[in-house]
């Protein structure tokens, strides 16, 4: 796709972030481990897609004096992960966003035809009065986030963010094509899928490092 259908998209090449993920992708890298990483990453990815949140003017008193300063305003947040790997970096953006709601919307992707088939979904009732992160670590063939995406809409959803650790360009022009206006937050977009429809070189399945299974 053309530069300017990814303008949309915003690759956080933060020195901590950067760090964190190489760790992350290494084969030595345990279950624990793991985990804590993935929490830590998306803490810090929340950070940076959370900088257009708009604010208003309030009043305090500190122990000095009455002051003019600055709250969140707008809409509330709702935090959406798609299962099951999506779950490992709901912890880390609560630290960030405690009153957020959480959702969940379950989708695995069919090994013979890579499309995504929908098997769990609970949204807060007031979804479409929120802004949206939908989490997912791996943005591969993209079909699970554009199909989360579209249904998210229909249940009058607005505005939505897509936050992935590592994404692959097939992924992204999935989502592009698909989810018109959604923004992009990854850490890292990667070289190709390979013929299993995995990243490379990726990180493996992240639910199973996760989650230690196999």
């Amino acid at each position: 796709m053309s530069e300017r259908a990814w303008e949309n998209v915003v690759v956080m090449d933060h020195p901590l972030i950067q760090h964190k993920l190489s760790i992350l992708r290494d084969i030595g890298t345990g279950a624990k481990e793991f985990r804590e990483l993935v929490k830590e990453l998306a803490m810090l990815m929340a950070y940076e897609a959370t900088r257009g949140f708009q604010l208003a003017e309030t009043t305090v008193t500190t122990p000095i004096t009455e002051t003019t300063t600055y709250v969140l305003a707008g809409k509330k947040v709702a935090v959406i992960p798609i299962l099951r790997a999506g779950l490992g970096m709901v912890d880390g953006i609560l630290e960030l966003l405690p009153a957020a709601k959480v959702g969940h919307i379950g989708l695995y992707r069919d090994p013979e035809t890579l499309q995504p088939v929908e098997y769990y979904c609970k949204l807060p009732e007031d979804i479409g009065e929120r802004d949206i992160l939908v989490v997912d670590p791996m943005l591969a063939t993209g079909g699970s986030a554009a199909a989360a995406v579209q249904f998210l809409r229909a249940k009058g959803a607005r505005e939505i963010n897509l936050l992935c650790l590592i994404a692959a360009p097939e992924g992204i022009d999935e989502v592009v094509r698909h989810c018109e206006g959604v923004k992009i937050y990854v850490a890292a977009v990667d070289s190709h899928l390979n013929d299993h429809g995995y990243i490379v070189p990726g990180l493996g399945d992240a639910g199973d490092r996760l989650f230690g299974t196999k």
